[in-house]
């Protein structure tokens, strides 16, 4: 049975996690930053052969640069919240949408982030993030503007 500690840290930390989605969709760097360790470990190798990033300011270096001029929605869903403590490992169902400006591919991913969460002074970080994907959607680059011939059926 759930303690009324244990479901307070579960709505914790789902809610840290709706700050993680609305702060990078809204570009944010500021208030995403804040839900971070300081030694946070961002692991996004898992299709990329990209290193892990160890570090906070290291790994939103990475993910703004990314990700800064694209339009970008995360949503995550179904979390599996194991407490131990003053620690946790979530399990979140992931889809997240990233559309580049004209000229670029854009995409739709499905998958899940793997992670650690501690609390610290009271309150609910994320201490290090898997990023695994089971299917990736792309979708080819947009006409330029003016093209009138892209939107005519042949």
């Amino acid at each position: 049975m759930l303690s009324l500690q244990m479901i307070a840290d579960r709505i914790a930390i789902c809610e840290a996690k709706a700050r993680y989605c609305r702060t990078l969709d809204s570009k944010d760097w500021r208030g995403f930053a804040d839900i971070f360790t300081d030694d946070y470990e961002l692991d996004v190798s898992d299709g990329t052969g990209l290193a892990v990033i160890k570090g906070r300011d290291a790994a939103i270096a990475m993910v703004r640069a990314s990700i800064e001029t694209a339009k970008t929605v995360h949503q995550v869903h179904s979390p599996e919240i194991t407490l131990d403590g003053d620690e946790a490992r979530v399990v979140w169902a992931l889809q997240d949408r990233l559309v580049w400006p004209e000229g670029r591919t854009s995409m739709t991913g499905y998958g899940h982030y793997h992670e650690r969460w501690v609390r610290q002074a009271g309150e609910w970080k994320i201490a290090a993030l898997k990023l695994t994907r089971l299917l990736i959607e792309v979708d080819k680059p947009a006409a330029p503007a003016g093209d009138h011939q892209a939107g005519l059926a042949k």
